[in-house]
């Protein structure tokens, strides 16, 4: 039965039970680590050839030019051509960078704060400056603005992507100068931005002539079932409705090949390439084109990331699945929580009842379960119904994902009794 439908007699024994159940868990003395969508040390073996790669007398790129040396601000060409089809954009629209795409962000956001972007008026000052943020959401993005000063603006995610029509409303401030999205398989939500909201995105009106679409395509080619989602091409869509400078494109092997050890990828207009590579030569003079060369030797092309791909996603799928076996037998059909059960990405998303995540993830803390801040899903750490919590499943071993999955259960079904019986 659902819990709210029980009497007070049977909230009060199920409350007892379900105590008894967390208290029991408690007693495993676990020590367990689901903050962070960490790769498994399994998936990185996966790239270990890249640690002997490009090879001790490998270090001439496809023109001549010598890797080990200065210079290729833009990143090298074959591996500018090697990410064209997961970025959507001709190599010549393209740049690497070194690792983290995160890096690439906060410079981009940075830059537009000092020198301003193609199209606009001049720098976005902080006190003039802000982002829409679909919640729930990044917490990473939502730092960068928070570091900055740059207010933030939540704005529902519907199951499809933001809810589009608040967004056309909110550009009509001219303060308003980006917005962060994270088109597929959505970190936390796993949802997928539907061709109609590109769409909209692509070609609404905005007051702000410079405003960006930060749009953060980090899980492009990670599947989780053989569906392969695909999304519309922002560059493409912007382009036909009039607005090319509109998209700030971004990827990365970082949950692709080594976390610590990949490559950071932009995408854009040719206004916007231009403006980067022309912001970044004041801050380098090339990137570390040796560990480009060796990912263009490890995958060679396009394919070859594919099936580097289904080899990462034979390795984490059953993580997922063991998470929604998991829930379901301990918090289906009782009516306290509500997860996704993602067909691509790195997390699932608990929704619980109001007022209840924050009790979750102490609770999980005292059992030996390191979950995420409850709040961290939304800007400032702030959610307004505090009932969102991510769980990220790949870092853990399975065993160590099914133990986790029922410790977090049995605290769902202890901070709902207590909620409900008062």
């Amino acid at each position: 039965m659902e819990f709210r439908s029980l009497s007070e007699t049977d909230l009060a024994s199920l409350l007892v039970q379900a105590r008894a159940d967390y208290e029991e868990f408690c007693a495993k003395g676990v020590a367990l680590d689901m903050t962070r969508g960490k790769p498994a040390p399994e998936q990185l073996d996966l790239s270990n050839d890249l640690l002997r790669l490009p090879g001790n007398a490998d270090w001439h790129q496809d023109d001549g030019g010598d890797t080990r040396n200065y210079g290729r601000v833009q990143g090298l060409p074959e591996a500018r051509a090697l990410f064209s089809t997961m970025l959507g954009a001709p190599g010549d629209r393209i740049v690497v960078g070194n690792n983290s795409s995160l890096a690439l962000m906060h410079d981009c956001l940075v830059f537009a704060m000092l020198k301003g972007v193609p199209g606009g008026t001049g720098p976005w000052r902080p006190e003039e400056t802000k982002f829409l943020c679909p919640v729930p959401g990044y917490d990473r993005h939502f730092a960068i603005c928070e570091e900055y000063g740059i207010e933030m603006i939540p704005v529902p995610l519907t199951g499809a992507g933001p809810d589009v029509t608040a967004v056309e409303d909110l550009v009509a401030d001219p303060s308003v100068k980006g917005m962060w999205c994270v088109p597929k398989y959505s970190n936390p939500t796993g949802e997928i931005y539907a061709a109609e909201v590109v769409e909209r995105l692509a070609a609404m009106p905005a007051a702000a002539p410079d405003f960006r679409l930060f749009w953060d395509n980090a899980y492009a080619v990670h599947h989780l079932t053989d569906k392969r989602h695909g999304i519309l091409n922002i560059l493409d869509v912007c382009e036909k409705a009039g607005n090319a400078n509109r998209p700030f494109v971004f990827g990365s092997t970082s949950k692709v090949t080594f976390a610590g050890g990949g490559l950071a990828l932009f995408a854009s207009s040719d206004d916007n390439v231009r403006w980067l590579v022309d912001r970044l030569s004041k801050r380098t003079i090339g990137p570390d084109k040796l560990n480009q060369l060796r990912h263009v030797r490890f995958f060679k092309d396009h394919n070859g990331i594919l099936r580097h791909m289904e080899a990462q996603r034979d390795l984490i799928t059953p993580k997922f699945a063991a998470v929604h076996e998991v829930f379901t037998k301990h918090l289906g059909g009782v009516g306290i929580a509500d997860w996704t059960d993602p067909d691509g990405g790195y997390f699932i998303s608990v929704d619980v009842l109001d007022g209840c995540a924050g009790r979750v993830v102490a609770l999980a803390g005292d059992a030996g379960i390191a979950l995420v801040p409850a709040g961290s899903t939304f800007p400032y750490g702030r959610d307004p119904r505090d009932r969102n919590i991510r769980i990220a499943p790949t870092y853990p071993s399975l065993a160590e994902v099914e133990a986790a999955a029922e410790g977090v259960a049995l605290c769902i079904r202890l901070a709902a009794a207590e909620s409900l019986a008062g």
